[in-house]
């Protein structure tokens, strides 16, 4: 197994140690500091050394040697760890970097994120350049090892290889295999996804499951297979029915799942201790779900719902690492952690005013520090615009199918039978039935039906994000259609919506036609936009990125449109095929 990431060399050590023996000085001394020890459960007051990224001492005394050294009293606040996401899809328009950017001010700092767009769009080579290329920067990064594509895909076989999944395994920044999509597979008995999974665990890496709804002989069946975490919890029941069974149960608070303040007003009233078992994700929610904060937004949740102070903190640091087993580095404010800090005016208020991150301020005197994060250069790092060297004509336009998708909810699609007529160049404003195209990115094949539920009166839609990175196309006119794709295709890859010829409204996205290079903010109100003009066209649901983003899903229930045609997840067979353009 490879060294992990974090490790610092002996050279290193030894300065740490001269730290302490006063012949270099630390970086930063944090004076009179009341903090969280999370492990004996109190508040307490201490002097904390930082030299460089680590914390090197926490006590009653002070150096002797201070030269250069940046003091800072915290005699008026309340320090607690960094917070950690444990769950992330860092790719939901906005890119790991400016999620990033963004949570670490308001606390969150480290961050274990999903490596399904690394594995599906780059090579293994580039993939794993890009993850030291986001080690280097302010944030602490770690990464899954999905075993899955989450869609029927071509060649899926040739990426997720027992070679492949093996390299991404022994890579020291990724920490846990899954999550795992494909439980039914492995249910089923299949050996290859078994072995993966022991795999990961003869690493000491966990393995994450996805069981919404799943009953207690099959949240046994998976223990007994190797599944260590889930976090498909939607009732309290849900979470004590995972810890009886000794999986950590993940408390999640996403733009499609806000369960989180039910479920601890269910836990609160069971009267079981849940608090050691559980942590909070947010599980890459879109960005306008954001602006009222990350890991710190669910602990605010958390505390108002009766969670105890110290447990709730405990739940969005310490138990993570212990997870992770990560302990060593992460979770806690003690002598040989990275130095991620969170400074709070009190402790009950979980959004800190200042906030350290491997030792650098991200934030200080509730300032956002500029200079925090590097600009990057995305193209050279495998994230170029979109090219793309072919063009959609209307003759792509033939729809004739006679079962199309139904919207039940944001996710759920249930076949039906189409009930309009599609020959013709454009549908009806009168009802929500709306042309559906998926289209190779590299122009190759595509698949045509009917989506029922996105829209009435939505004219033209093209987005080149989707689960695969391939090209969705939707709308009631043909012409809009094209005019939207050709839109889209010219600003190297986005979401763009056109009505009458003319673009009204759009997501640039030239990081790959899937990711924004925009700050957080900046993407939060081109979201909120796009989502209130969907909206006004018919859309009645509450998120339409993750509709996108799920239309070809399928770990979720009934049927799906996939790079292999229109598929039905029940019966795992391919209704209808994709057409050779």
């Amino acid at each position: 197994m490879q060294e992990h990431k974090y490790r610092w060399k002996s050279k290193k050590l030894r300065e740490h140690v001269a730290v302490i023996d006063g012949q270099i000085a630390p970086s930063c001394v944090l004076t009179n500091a009341t903090y969280l020890n999370v492990h004996l459960k109190v508040w307490l007051q201490a002097n904390i050394w930082i030299y460089e990224d680590r914390i090197v001492y926490v006590g009653d005394n002070l150096p002797e040697n201070t030269v250069g050294t940046e003091m800072t009293d915290c005699s008026s606040l309340y320090l607690v760890p960094g917070y950690i996401e444990p769950h992330v899809h860092p790719f939901q328009l906005y890119n790991p970097l400016s999620f990033a950017q963004y949570a670490s001010k308001s606390g969150t700092t480290t961050f274990v994120n999903d490596n399904l767009m690394l594995i599906l769009q780059m090579t293994k080579k580039k993939a794993f350049s890009f993850i030291e290329e986001m080690n280097k920067t302010a944030a602490t990064m770690y990464w899954w090892c999905r075993f899955d594509a989450q869609t029927e895909i071509n060649q899926e076989d040739a990426i997720f290889s027992t070679t492949n999944m093996k390299d991404w395994l022994n890579h020291p920044s990724v920490i846990q295999g899954g999550e795992l999509t494909a439980w039914p597979k492995l249910m089923a008995g299949d050996d290859l996804l078994l072995q993966w999974v022991q795999d990961a665990k003869a690493r000491n890496k966990p393995v994450e499951g996805h069981f919404p709804g799943a009953s207690e002989k099959t949240l046994t069946k998976m223990k007994l297979l190797g599944i260590d975490s889930d976090h498909e919890s939607m009732s309290g029941a849900d979470v004590e029915k995972r810890i009886r069974q000794g999986y950590t149960a993940a408390l999640r608070y996403s733009s499609i799942r806000p369960d989180l303040p039910v479920i601890l007003e269910e836990l609160e009233k069971s009267g079981i201790h849940y608090y050691d078992q559980t942590f909070f994700t947010t599980d890459g929610s879109t960005p306008s779900f954001y602006e009222q904060g990350v890991i710190d937004r669910t602990l605010a949740i958390a505390i108002e719902k009766g969670v105890p102070l110290v447990e709730a903190y405990r739940m969005a640091s310490l138990n993570v690492a212990k997870h992770f087993q990560m302990e060593d580095l992460h979770g806690s404010i003690a002598t040989g952690r990275i130095a991620n800090i969170n400074f709070l005016t009190g402790k009950d208020k979980p959004v800190p005013v200042a906030v350290l991150s491997k030792g650098h301020w991200i934030k200080k005197d509730n300032i956002p520090v500029r200079d925090a994060y590097a600009e990057m250069n995305w193209k050279e790092i495998g994230l170029p615009p979109l090219e793309m060297d072919w063009d959609l004509t209307i003759d792509d336009l033939q729809f004739s199918m006679a079962m199309g998708l139904e919207m039940m909810n944001e996710v759920i699609i249930k076949p039906y039978s189409i009930t309009c007529d599609v020959s013709g160049d454009s549908l009806s404003m009168n009802h929500d039935q709306c042309f559906l195209m998926l289209v190779d990115r590299a122009g190759k094949w595509r698949i045509n039906t009917i989506i029922k539920g996105f829209g009435s009166t939505l004219h033209g839609f093209a987005s080149s994000y989707s689960n695969t990175g391939d090209i969705v196309l939707i709308g009631k006119n043909k012409q809009d259609m094209i005019k939207a794709f050709q839109h889209m295709k010219a600003i190297g890859g986005g979401m763009v919506l056109v009505e009458e010829g003319e673009v009204i409204s759009e997501i640039p996205l030239p990081l790959g036609g899937g990711m924004s290079d925009a700050a957080m903010e900046d993407l939060i109100t081109q979201e909120t936009s796009l989502r209130n003009t969907l909206f006004a066209r018919g859309y009645s649901y509450n998120d339409p990125i993750y509709t996108l983003l799920f239309l070809s899903s399928t770990h979720l229930p009934y049927i799906r449109i996939t790079p292999r045609g229109i598929y039905d997840v029940m019966n795992k067979t391919v209704l209808f095929p994709s057409i050779m353009r």
